[in-house]
């Protein structure tokens, strides 16, 4: 049956609004953040709930001239804290493959950063490896051992930032070991085993137990978990930097 002219002009303005209709869900899927619970790949919109708090959120400037001492423990952990300064403690659990994480970084990590440095906190943090999938199990797995490769403290934050900073996309394998590497020495390291240690995965096997250990004990559910003094902070005071300020202070007193 021919169709008429008009019949094909309304034909074709329906084929424009179902194309339009699904690049607006496409567009609203492009907009979502995935953060990783155990075993679980969750999806959450940006404009909801605490993430749309985190959108609105002003990020602190950082301290003019001044950053806590940052020292790299035995376990993997890295403490950022002033001189005799052990409280309150602000245990910061992430996986630098998480887009959450990365979030959180650019949300509060200046935040972490000016609490440490005016003595006002004792900043943990505990990279772990929480995907159980491919590709991204193995790109945070590759990334978390590769930091455990950096010993000088000031180093290992400045590569800590770099990995969220150039963090790769869920769905393709990144984290390649030369372009840690290259990260690392962008921050700064200079040991002579670095590379090597990067390449050969010197700690991953380390990198998988410490995760396993930690997850059991502080029962992690997900990442980004800021714990103050041992208990969990709402996301909505993480992802706040005023109110994180605000609950850290009242902490101290």
């Amino acid at each position: 049956m021919t169709m008429s002219k008009g019949e094909r002009m309304k034909s074709a303005r329906e084929k424009i609004k179902e194309q339009q209709a699904v690049e607006r869900v496409r567009e609203r899927r492009r907009r979502t953040m995935t953060y990783v619970t155990v075993g679980v790949v969750a999806v959450a919109a940006v404009g909801a709930g605490w993430l749309y708090a985190a959108s609105r959120s002003q990020s602190e400037e950082a301290a003019s001239g001044t950053q806590a001492p940052v020292t790299v423990q035995p376990d993997g952990s890295v403490v950022m804290a002033m001189a005799g300064v052990d409280k309150p403690v602000l245990d910061v659990y992430e996986d630098f493959q998480c887009p959450a994480c990365k979030q959180l970084e650019t949300v509060s990590g200046q935040t972490f950063k000016n609490l440490a440095a005016e003595g006002k906190a004792k900043v943990v943090y505990h990279p772990i490896s929480i995907f159980q999938q491919e590709p991204t199990k193995g790109n945070s797995q590759r990334a978390a051992a590769a930091a455990r490769c950096v010993a000088d403290g000031r180093q290992w934050l400045a590569f800590h930032d770099l990995l969220y900073k150039n963090q790769p996309s869920e769905t393709v394998k990144g984290f390649t070991t030369s372009d840690l590497v290259s990260w690392g020495k962008e921050a700064g390291v200079t040991a002579s085993g670095f590379e090597q240690c990067v390449t050969s995965q010197q700690h991953a096997q380390a990198q998988s137990a410490y995760s396993a250990k930690i997850i059991k004990e502080q029962k992690i559910q997900g990442t980004p978990t800021v714990k103050l003094n041992g208990t969990d902070l709402p996301n909505n005071v993480a992802f706040a930097p005023q109110q994180l300020r605000d609950q850290v202070t009242k902490a101290a007193k």
